[in-house]
């Protein structure tokens, strides 16, 4: 099974956008827009806070008719954050993705945020296997040597 260091590894982008709890919430969601992503992580300093997401933004920003200039991102961000550490299996992500119904997973490794994987990651990675193993049967059915 393949850990999160190795999906973390063969990503292509690595960096982990993060804000400030203080930022407003207009400020993160243009990070957002600009980086072409769906989330960010919120920390303090070291530590990890929250996550803040288009859905937090589509349910408790647009749907609640509050300011984004005004709101802070403290005050919408989704404060109960789980998280993977570099041993965890891809499987393992998934499940707890489709399960707890979000798409992105900070990754912690000894208190320190080291990467963030999301559903898409996940996904590529599994296609990409799955090609390989389709590869590889079509070589060994055709006695391709290689």
């Amino acid at each position: 099974m393949k850990t999160v260091a190795e999906i973390l590894r063969e990503k292509a982008n690595q960096s982990v956008v993060t804000v400030s709890p203080d930022a407003s919430v207009f400020e993160a969601v243009r990070i957002m827009a600009e980086r072409s992503i769906g989330a960010v992580v919120v920390v303090q300093g070291d530590e990890v806070l929250g996550m803040l997401t288009e859905r937090d933004y589509a349910r408790k920003i647009v749907l609640q008719d509050r300011s984004s200039r005004t709101t802070k991102v403290r005050d919408i961000m989704t404060d109960s954050v789980y998280y993977v550490g570099r041993a965890d299996t891809r499987e393992h992500c998934m499940a707890m993705m489709t399960e707890r119904h979000f798409r992105h997973l900070p990754v912690i490794e000894d208190g320190k945020l080291i990467g963030l994987l999301s559903i898409g990651d996940l996904v590529k990675d599994v296609m990409s296997e799955q090609k390989f193993i389709i590869h590889e049967l079509e070589r060994y059915i055709t006695g391709e040597r290689g």
